[in-house]
């Protein structure tokens, strides 16, 4: 299963569009015309473009949304982030039925809000919570750096869940991997691995299958 963002694209298209774009904590601040560009986004670019590329590679691939069969529910994360959502549930059964029929979900991260409305959620923590409802064995989220960095810029190999907290408490680590970091701080406990990987690297994950030190683990203590 792989869940996807589409950071970089939808900024470029809100810029076209003339549509101020603002972030706090590595979120993206959402109000109902910024939604409207990330769902056009989402499910009319990035999801069918990688869905088709994995085609292309042999993949069975198969592209989905988080409100797809009401899979991911959310509430608003806070007023100030307008309509970004924070997960509240998952129904992991369509991604199941699918696995189970040899399909790899492509899911785009939008989730299902209050009264039927649609939120816009960092595909970190979608991610994460897809995870830990299926009792994935790994959980890898790709990053544009070589994994979680102390003040010196080298790379933490391994990470517990008390220096992770620590990180996030002396703000240490920012910007976009925030999100990353609670994500991985929300699957530790329910997913047997999970690693934070530079996905620049060619065959980062192949390599870190084949055991090879990468990126920054993540440990449940």
């Amino acid at each position: 299963m792989l869940v996807h963002g589409g950071g970089l694209a939808i900024s470029a298209w809100l810029h076209k569009l003339n549509v101020p774009t603002r972030f706090e904590n590595g979120m993206r601040v959402t109000d109902a015309q910024t939604l409207e560009v990330v769902r056009m986004v989402l499910l009319g670019q990035v999801n069918p473009a990688l869905v088709q590329q994995l085609i292309q590679l042999g993949a069975k691939a198969i592209g989905l949304c988080g409100t797809d069969k009401n899979m991911v529910h959310a509430r608003r994360a806070s007023e100030r982030l307008g309509l970004v959502g924070e997960v509240e549930s998952i129904d992991p059964t369509l991604i199941e039925s699918l696995l189970a029929k040899g399909y790899l979900p492509i899911v785009a991260p939008l989730a299902c809000g209050p009264g039927g409305s649609y939120l816009n959620v960092n595909a970190d923590p979608v991610a994460a919570h897809l995870a830990g409802s299926l009792q994935a064995e790994l959980l890898v989220i790709l990053s544009d750096v070589a994994g979680v960095c102390r003040q010196d810029g080298s790379v933490i190999p391994t990470l517990t869940l008390p220096l992770a907290q620590q990180l996030l408490a002396q703000n240490i680590s920012h910007g976009g991997m925030i999100p990353k970091m609670n994500a991985c701080l929300a699957a530790a406990g329910n997913v047997s691995h999970v690693h934070i990987l530079d996905g620049r690297e060619p065959h980062v994950i192949l390599r870190l299958l084949a055991g090879e030190c990468l990126g920054t683990r993540i440990l449940p203590r």
